[in-house]
């Protein structure tokens, strides 16, 4: 039997983030008898897919994070990494801040197909967000294929004149939409489980990061618990500022109705004990949970910063987030109450069900990598 081709993916790390969570999605359904990933990471310890990605047949390398101080080692480090390793077919960077650095190199080393894709609309506050920016610029000269989640994300990486043109291809934040199904026999042993009965319990499933704009959310949830005294905040994730948020729940006397839950590998099973999804972040590419969330047949209340392309049935709404945040929870006691029903084939029609996006990844892969080599054959 023949080999199957070898992808590398590179990110920041394989923890319990969007990117690396709709990855494993993919991972798991594309036919790995013909293509198998690896995945370059910038984190000196183990991440959460680690082991996972180990037993489908992956390798982990690793190489430092990119410090702008360490520029020029951090390019060694690639050079070295790439004129070490000729086995893969494909470069496919997640990781865009640094893409136009390490694409190149894979390029010069004899990589047949580099792929940068652009996850993200926005970047962090301050001078790293303007670095990021000025790293970003000449990236859609430096690799072969450009990808996106959505059209927001498209335009703020590779410039909306290449998006209005057609130069990128959009492929959705897909996910295994059937594993979210809307269950009434999980939702009660989820409930239990989590002594949620007789509660009206708001989620949100995101890491503890500046774009999610979890003070905000909290401020929402201060103004729903004054109106609804058995509400519960269920809070799905981990990050830098989560301590920071603790913190912030205490000042505002909710402490005791907010559930830091961490990271949760089977998230599924806390949408089913959701009653309302409240998801008011700065900037998205395009969120895989808003997706989730619906496929669980739960009412969203997301912020219109985020593309409307994740919008997929009428359970989400949009709404500014410079409202005050009793706008926004005077929206979900008015609407807390509702028959909750599937909207899995929703989502599964609207091109969110990675089943099917798996299909399309193969040939693209496949048959976009053979020419890409045949190019390099002829030159």
């Amino acid at each position: 039997m023949e080999e199957p081709i070898r992808i590398l993916h590179v990110l920041g790390g394989v923890g319990l983030g969007g990117a690396e969570s709709r990855i494993m999605d993919l991972y798991r359904c594309i036919d790995r008898g013909k293509i198998q990933f690896d995945f370059l990471v910038h984190q000196s310890g183990p991440g959460y897919y680690e082991e996972e990605i180990q037993a489908l047949g992956g390798r982990i390398y690793r190489v430092p994070r990119f410090r702008l101080y360490n520029f020029v080692q951090y390019r060694k480090a690639l050079r070295t990494f790439f004129v070490g390793h000729h086995e893969f077919q494909a470069v496919h960077g997640h990781m865009t801040s640094t893409a136009a650095l390490y694409l190149p190199i894979a390029k010069s080393c004899g990589i047949p197909m580099t792929i940068a894709h652009a996850r993200s609309a926005g970047v962090d506050k301050g001078i790293k967000g303007v670095v990021t920016r000025l790293l970003r610029l000449p990236l859609r000269k430096k690799c072969d294929y450009m990808l996106a989640c959505s059209v927001p994300a498209a335009e703020a990486v590779f410039g909306k004149k290449n998006a209005l043109a057609g130069n990128v291809k959009i492929v959705p934040n897909a996910i295994d939409a059937g594993a979210f199904r809307f269950c009434e026999e999980m939702r009660t042993k989820m409930r239990e489980t989590l002594s949620l009965e007789g509660k009206f319990v708001v989620g949100h499933v995101g890491r503890f990061h500046y774009a999610k704009n979890h003070e905000y959310l909290l401020e929402v949830f201060a103004q729903i618990a004054k109106k609804w005294d058995n509400a519960v905040l269920l809070l799905l994730g981990e990050g830098e500022r989560m301590e920071e948020m603790k913190q912030r729940a205490a000042a505002l006397g909710i402490a005791g109705k907010v559930r830091f839950c961490g990271n949760q590998k089977e998230t599924w099973k806390y949408y089913q004990a959701m009653d309302f999804f409240v998801f008011p972040s700065r900037f998205e590419g395009l969120p895989g949970t808003v997706i989730e969330a619906q496929s669980a047949g739960l009412r969203c209340l997301i912020s219109d910063t985020i593309t409307r392309e994740c919008i997929v049935t009428e359970l989400a709404v949009s709404q500014s987030i410079t409202d005050a945040p009793a706008v926004w929870a005077d929206y979900v006691v008015t609407h807390g109450e509702y028959e909750r029903t599937d909207r899995y084939e929703q989502v599964q029609a609207a091109g969110f069900d990675v089943q099917k996006q798996a299909g399309w990844y193969e040939r693209f892969y496949l048959n976009r990598g053979a020419d890409r080599g045949k190019d390099m054959e002829n030159r």
